[in-house]
């Protein structure tokens, strides 16, 4: 009896040493379980952020400067990745929307005149005259005006971080100087792809013509078009002063570029996060639209100095064009809507 008691015995301690081993197996895999889920939310991250213009444009440089600030505040945890020249949609500035609307791409610069391609809405801030110098401009993407457009903005899976600048565009031709409506009759003009451009040139009687812009460059040199309209900054890091012989100076429509993000992408992220890209995107495009209007006066010059022949409307000569236009606000008011339009009214 004695030694089955001692038996018994013998296999219960077995038993419980084995209880007590499986036990802290499982609280040592468990502990390394959660020692791996806080690194894991410490990964890097890598965020791809696509611009339309060339690496040496204001865009680019106003998405490094995100990238650089982003980099700095989560110590190098979120990397900013820039993609010039509109490198992941192949050049289609409209495919680079979509991209940003699907999550394909994360963050771009895109002009407000591309997003109206897929809503007119967004054409509002290029309507012809509408905003007369850059303080206006500010008040107005800063304030109501702004805060319209996020809304529309967030219907297409997109948060507005902020708003950069094209600037005003101003158009170049090699057929001779621009001083009135009847300068341009017949003039092939590239325009981007809105069709509040056609109309508007339509309405001055000019040859309007949509082409992707990675394409205008070549179709300048070749003839193929006489000219095109951009702000300065465009025109001089796509070097397209270079194919043309004149420049006006006519200030006749303001173009905006939108920081946006995925909103799926920005809302994956916790608060902090969410904060650091916000601050980061509001320091950027405040940069951006500062070296974008120190640029456009040394542009300007540049473009002189390199033989271009520039001249500038005065006020008188631009109300000419203005009466000329009236007809677009007639055909866009019902598509924009009268509230969105006054929003951007003085």
């Amino acid at each position: 009896m004695k030694k089955i008691l001692s038996l018994i015995l013998v296999v219960v301690l077995v038993f419980s040493v084995g209880l007590t081993g499986c036990s802290s197996d499982s609280d040592q895999t468990s502990g390394e379980q959660k020692e791996g889920n806080e690194g894991a939310s410490e990964e890097k991250i890598t965020l791809k952020f696509s611009t339309t213009t060339a690496d040496t444009s204001t865009w680019t440089l106003g998405a490094k400067k995100f990238a650089e600030i982003v980099s700095e505040k989560t110590n190098g945890r979120i990397e900013v990745k820039v993609y010039p020249n509109e490198q992941l949609s192949g050049g289609n500035q409209s495919k680079g929307i979509e991209m940003l609307m699907s999550g394909a791409t994360d963050l771009t610069f895109h002009s407000n005149i591309i997003y109206s391609v897929m809503d007119e809405r967004f054409g509002v801030v290029s309507l012809p005259f509408l905003i007369p110098d850059i303080e206006t401009a500010d008040a107005l993407l800063d304030g109501a005006g702004g805060d319209a457009l996020n809304e529309i903005l967030l219907e297409k899976n997109v948060i507005g971080l902020g708003f950069g600048e094209n600037g005003f565009r101003q158009i170049t031709n090699s057929v001779n100087p621009i001083e009135t409506p009847e300068d341009m009759a017949g003039m092939k003009v590239r325009v981007p792809g809105m069709k509040m451009y056609i109309s508007l040139f339509q309405a001055l009687g000019a040859d309007p013509i949509s082409m992707n812009f990675s394409e205008v460059f070549t179709a300048l040199q070749q003839g193929t078009i006489d000219g095109q309209e951009n702000p300065t900054d465009v025109i001089a890091s796509s070097k397209l002063n270079e194919v043309q012989d004149y420049m006006t100076e006519w200030d006749y429509s303001y173009d905006a570029i939108i920081l946006g993000i995925n909103k799926d992408k920005f809302e994956s992220f916790d608060a902090e996060t969410q904060q650091i890209i916000t601050d980061a995107a509001k320091e950027a495009c405040d940069y951006q639209r500062k070296i974008n209007r120190e640029a456009s006066v040394t542009q300007t010059q540049e473009f002189i100095d390199a033989g271009m022949k520039v001249n500038s409307l005065t006020p008188e000569q631009k109300d000419v064009f203005r009466e000329k236009v009236e007809s677009v606000y007639t055909e866009y008011e019902p598509i924009m809507g009268k509230d969105l339009i006054d929003a951007f009214r003085q």
